[in-house]
């Protein structure tokens, strides 16, 4: 029989070389550190990272990013380590761009771009996938006609692929024209989902948002709370973009719909937080929301201050939380998990091997709780759907009178308001049949 041999048909990995510039005005984060979060996101783009230089400036360079001589230095780090793809730190003018490609003659992306490429990679639902397009364009359309030299000259690969690539063959006419058509789609999502939350409303459930840096841990400890896979849970930055909501039983007498989200991170693009605001309401529209931590990672506080300023953008930084200081198990912690510690607000737990998950539960249900409101109504026997909700969902006490049903305790406000509704229709039921 004639051998036969197998082709590998993927085209190779880019070489990546990055480069920084440390100006000093990040608290917490240097160039290094950012460099290595940026060899990372690179990494999962699919890049092989063969090198990275920082330059310490006052300002970044309006012509270079970075200074002339280091520019220089680059060309020599090229012959060196044949990297074919130069990615910046931060977000480059076209100028910039443009002077970095004629000097090195290879593709040149900023982290922005890299991370909308991520992004287009994971984008697996049509809402994803329109949210993603949005944010390409709106990045593109300044650059367009950089672009269009930029692609023909480097073709394809990371930066360069994605929903939204075929519009960069466009004019500026037809990609203002298409960002307006995605806006009134994404527009559409939006409305979907809050149809979607008022239909919650109804049904009268607790909703709580996972949210934090990405990588932190946020599918996995969904997956752990409702007991199945049902979220994407992967070791690299970004799995998943699209939110899942699930269920979950908090303890006696409380459930919740747990909504995961998409992870945030430092110098994430304007431009997706702007496109995936239909799917970051969800944060806004949370009754609580549970902040997961790698507890394992030495940059615990800039990640944490990364999450405040994305959901203080989105309307959401004062809300109720809970933070979850995940990956108890990297830290030698989580043997008798009965004894997770619970120190103000926060909790320490592994969503891997279920460390803390049962003080992750108490906690969040007395916090749903503490939201409760006191409620001493009567309402009639025909009310029977509602008060098994009540008896469901809240810690009342019902006394059976002769004609109606007194309750009293504490129920969720939602709950509380149809509750009082109920009574306030029977009181005058019971007028009016006092007046005849």
């Amino acid at each position: 029989m004639p051998r036969t041999t197998s082709i590998d048909l993927a085209p190779p990995a880019e070489k990546a070389f990055l480069v920084a510039v440390d100006t000093g005005e990040d608290p917490g984060w240097t160039a290094e550190d950012s460099l290595a979060e940026l060899a990372a996101l690179a990494e999962t783009a699919g890049a092989d990272v063969v090198g990275a230089e920082w330059q310490n400036r006052r300002h970044v360079d309006p012509n270079w990013y970075v200074g002339k001589g280091k520019a220089e230095e680059l060309v020599a780090a090229k012959a060196e380590t044949g990297y074919t793809l130069l990615v910046a730190d931060d977000e480059l003018s076209p100028g910039q761009q443009r002077a970095l490609e004629e000097l090195l003659k290879v593709k040149v992306i900023d982290r922005s771009r890299l991370i909308l490429d991520i992004f287009a990679q994971h984008a697996r639902t049509h809402e994803g996938r329109l949210q993603v397009e949005l944010a390409q364009l709106e990045y593109q359309l300044p650059r367009l006609t950089r672009m269009w030299t930029h692609l023909s000259r480097t073709g394809g690969g990371i930066g360069t692929r994605g929903p939204g690539e075929t519009q960069l063959e466009t004019d500026r006419r037809l990609i203002r024209e298409r960002i307006k058509k995605m806006k009134e789609r994404v527009e559409d999502v939006r409305q979907q989902r809050a149809t979607a939350a008022r239909s919650r409303d109804r049904r009268l459930m607790s909703t709580v948002s996972i949210v934090g840096y990405t990588n932190a841990g946020k599918s996995t400890l969904l997956n752990a709370l409702v007991g199945s896979e049902v979220a994407l849970a992967e070791d690299r930055l970004f799995a998943t973009l699209d939110p899942t909501s699930r269920q979950v039983r908090l303890g006696e007498g409380q459930a919740a719909i747990l909504t995961d989200t998409v992870g945030f991170i430092h110098k994430l693009p304007h431009q997706l937080v702007d496109a995936f605001r239909a799917t970051l309401e969800e944060v806004a529209r949370a009754d609580v929301l549970v902040e997961v931590v790698d507890a394992s990672d030495r940059h615990v506080a800039e990640h944490r201050a990364t999450v405040q300023t994305v959901l203080d953008e989105l309307g959401a930084g004062e809300k109720p939380r809970l933070a979850a200081f995940n990956k108890a198990d990297l830290l030698g912690a989580g043997g008798d998990a009965a004894h997770a510690p619970i120190v103000g607000g926060s909790v320490l737990i592994s969503a891997t091997t279920g460390y803390g998950l049962d003080a992750l539960r108490t906690e969040l249900a007395a916090l749903l709780a503490s939201l409760w409101e006191d409620v001493d109504v009567a309402v009639p026997y025909a009310a029977g759907e509602l008060l098994a909700r009540v008896r469901e969902r809240g810690a009342v006490d019902l006394d059976y009178g002769e004609r109606d049903v007194r309750v009293r305790g504490r129920i969720a406000p939602a709950l509380a308001g149809e509750l009082r509704s109920a009574a306030a229709q029977w009181a005058e039921t019971l007028r009016e049949s006092a007046a005849t």
